[in-house]
This record gives C-alpha cells, structure tokens and sequence, in this order.
C-alpha cells in the first residue's frame, strides 16, 4: 500500500474529520470569546477600577529614549522593556470564560449521555 493511499484512508477516517470541524469551529468561537472579552467585559471591568483601556496598563522596565512616546506601542517599537500586565488580564479573563462556556457545554453533554442511558429504564425517574 503507497503512502498516498495510507494518507487518504487516515484523512477520511470519522475522527479526524470531527476533528478537523472542532478545531475550525473552535477558531470561530475563539474570535467570538475574544470579541465579547475585549469589547464588552474589560470595558466594564475597566470602568469599574477607573481605567478604561486595559490594553494600556503597563510599567516600564528600562530607559525611555527621549522623544519616545508614552504608549505601549511606541515603547515596544522604541525597544524599551515593558510588563504589559493589561494585555495579560484581557488575555487571563479570555481564558477564563472559554474556559467556562466548555465546561457547561461538556457539563450538558454528559446529561444528555446519561439521560440517553436512562431512558430506556421504565421504572427511573431520572429527569433529562
């Protein structure tokens, strides 16, 4: 057997192709869990504790060149170091509700696993 026809046997195989559609539609949901962090959590978070760009907060590791700008991106473009502990919050809070969403989605299919078991026990009560 070629290494051609190996491949496509594997490739077409049930597991990588659920696979390959988890990985995608993780990527899309990603970008969602990044767009509601970003856009509508760490505003309020942010204005809460009185600042309202998280992206921003930073302390500054070494020497500023004079002329330099005072934001994060012209300290970095200058090569000055930097701790850029906001990104690091929206980055941690990020992870933190994707990490959420799949434990409630894992949560719920484990229900829907046991219900399925269950349901063809007449004398349980189990609600699904």
């Amino acid at each position: 057997m070629g290494m051609m026809q190996e491949f496509r046997e594997f490739a077409v195989k049930g597991n990588v192709i659920d696979l390959a559609v988890g990985v995608i539609i993780g990527g899309a949901f990603g970008k969602i869990v990044d767009s509601v962090v970003a856009d509508l959590i760490m505003p309020v978070v942010g204005l809460i504790f009185g600042k309202l760009d998280f992206s921003n907060l930073f302390i500054v590791l070494g020497n500023v060149p004079p002329g330099t700008g005072t934001t994060l991106d012209a300290l970095k473009k200058a090569g000055v170091p930097v701790f850029a502990y906001g990104n690091f919050l929206t980055v941690a809070v990020n992870f933190v509700i994707l990490a959420f969403i799949i434990f409630m989605m894992i949560k719920q299919i484990n229900r829907l696993k046991r219900c399925l078991l269950y349901t063809s026990d007449a004398a349980d009560d189990t609600p699904c």
